[in-house]
């Protein structure tokens, strides 16, 4: 592999529904919506629910995939 096609962002390759459930496997709902205040993780969470709320909304996407990273960088995942 060439160096220069590699790339260094850490969520090359994974998908949004990915990283919700492994931050839901590692965390749980619970914990994850104290982390993360926001509804799709603290009412009647669900994968699918979670990815339908964060498809459409920006901010949110972005402070999931933001504390995913911050969870690699602290070996927090299982």
């Amino acid at each position: 592999m060439k160096l220069e096609s590699m790339s260094n962002d850490p969520l090359h390759g994974l998908t949004l529904e990915m990283i919700v459930t492994h931050l839901a496997e590692s965390y749980g709902w619970e914990e994850l919506g104290r982390h993360i205040n926001i509804n799709c993780f603290t009412s009647n969470p669900s994968v699918q629910s979670s990815l339908k709320f964060l498809r459409k909304t920006p901010w949110a996407r972005t402070k999931v995939e933001d504390f995913y990273k911050y969870s690699m960088r602290k070996n927090k995942l299982k």
